[in-house]
């Protein structure tokens, strides 16, 4: 089982992501340029993290692990289907990382090219700016595979 603090350091290392808290101290709201991608509830009897997620894939994830993912608890109906909640005590840490990284692409994907562009290429500049280029040129082959 990850810790609160792998699963943050793991969502901060994506491009531009950052922490906000606009519903209080919980969750912990893991955005993009303004859209949240992970919504993390760290308390030990409520263990989970609500991940966006495209409606196709939200239900394959949910026969997959059947009671460990399930729709967004705390969405309208409406928008049900674009969110799944994960009970972060019984999914594979490996699963994790993968809607961690498809619910990040699928906010990335939101927006146009341009500012696609724009967030992908801004910080390619100091100690780390061929790292940062492999990740972004990998996220931009998994966003041709997805979308």
């Amino acid at each position: 089982m990850l810790q609160v603090e792998e699963i943050t350091a793991y969502c901060l290392n994506k491009n531009k992501a950052y922490i906000d808290f606009p519903f209080g101290e919980v969750p912990i709201c893991f955005k993009l340029n303004k859209k949240v991608f992970a919504q993390l509830y760290p308390k030990p009897q409520d263990y989970k993290i609500t991940l966006k997620c495209d409606p196709l894939r939200s239900e394959f994830y949910r026969k997959m692990y059947p009671g460990v993912v399930v729709r967004g608890y705390h969405c309208p109906p409406v928008q049900q289907p674009h969110w799944n909640t994960i009970d972060l005590n019984r999914v594979p840490e490996e699963a994790l990382f993968e809607m961690i990284d498809h619910a990040y692409l699928r906010v990335l994907s939101s927006f146009s090219k341009k500012v696609q562009k724009e967030l992908m290429e801004k910080d390619i500049k100091g100690e780390k700016g061929m790292q940062i280029r492999k990740i972004r040129e990998e996220d931009l082959e998994d966003l041709k595979v997805l979308y």
